[in-house]
């Protein structure tokens, strides 16, 4: 089965392209979007995007993987990556929808020094009495990620941190892959997890192939299966995410960052960029209102979280 000419594959719902700016989060309520669409999402799924759903008040069902459960109240639904997935809400639902890109959930995990199961599997978390400190938690994230104010980076951080900290604590039970489906979505996650890893090395593909015991047309196919696009199109995507992040949210020079992504020269670097955004990096960096983004802030070319 070819789950791309049947599940759509979106960045967010409705959304064709790919991740549109250089954030590694995008926070809204679920009315804004699901209002959209007589309040129904139906199925489809994310290639590299783990996406977290906070029900403060309302009811309706959420379909997993085919299978539908109902649900009343408040409760918090993870859906991984690769995960199909659609929900029915009733009209007036109130509550938040969290998703995070794959680079940040890397860096999640990297605080944390393990992987995170809970990021890693469907599953619905009771709130209980959490409730008031998850709607503080969701609308403060809502509100900074809509804001430009002072430190916003360091509030997002603390406030998705701490979010996952309560996720964790309540736990995760490992899931056994067992079936084809499964073992297929299980490779392209550990593709995606060496891409993170070593996306500015410019490895060829036959490397990544070799690492996780498939030849490279395996992985050619199994890509255009889950993220609609080829292996080495991950890979790029990757380097332009990180290229534009650079030129917004830094002071590097275009030299500097085609030396930190680990081109051979900025020229070459310049062509790839041009080729893939119809901009030059100069012009992409001086000209954010014609790329939907917002005006670069001068930091460290450390920031790695906006």
């Amino acid at each position: 089965m070819n789950l791309t000419n049947s599940i759509p594959v979106f960045k967010l719902y409705g959304e064709s392209w790919h991740w549109p700016t250089p954030d590694l989060l995008h926070c809204e309520s679920i009315q804004s979007r699901s209002s959209l669409y007589d309040w129904s999402i139906r199925a489809h799924q994310h290639s590299d995007l783990v996406q977290i759903l906070f029900v403060q008040q309302g009811q309706g069902d959420i379909e997993i993987e085919g299978e539908r459960r109902a649900f009343c109240g408040a409760c918090v639904q993870i859906i991984p990556a690769l995960c199909v997935h659609g929900f029915r809400f009733s009209p007036g639902t109130q509550g938040f929808s969290l998703s995070l890109a794959a680079p940040l959930v890397a860096q999640l995990e990297r605080q944390f020094g393990r992987a995170l199961q809970v990021l890693n599997q469907a599953r619905r978390v009771a709130v209980g009495e959490a409730a008031d400190y998850l709607h503080t938690l969701f609308h403060t994230l809502q509100q900074e990620y809509q804001s430009d104010s002072e430190a916003r980076d360091m509030m997002l951080h603390s406030q998705l941190s701490a979010l996952v900290v309560w996720l964790n604590r309540r736990g995760a039970t490992p899931v056994e892959v067992s079936d084809k489906v499964e073992r297929k979505r299980a490779t392209i996650r550990r593709f995606n997890h060496l891409v993170e890893n070593h996306y500015r090395e410019h490895l060829p593909l036959a490397h990544y192939a070799s690492q996780i015991g498939m030849s490279g047309v395996h992985l050619n196919t199994l890509c255009r299966e889950f993220h609609g696009c080829s292996a080495l199109s991950v890979l790029h995507h990757r380097l332009l995410l990180e290229a534009k992040r650079s030129l917004l949210y830094t002071s590097m020079t275009v030299s500097q960052i085609s030396d930190y992504l680990g081109f051979s020269d900025a020229t070459y670097f310049s062509r790839f960029f041009r080729r893939s955004t119809g901009f030059s990096p100069r012009d992409f960096r001086d000209r954010p209102s014609d790329t939907g983004v917002e005006p670069a802030r001068t930091t460290s070319p450390g920031r790695s979280f906006d």
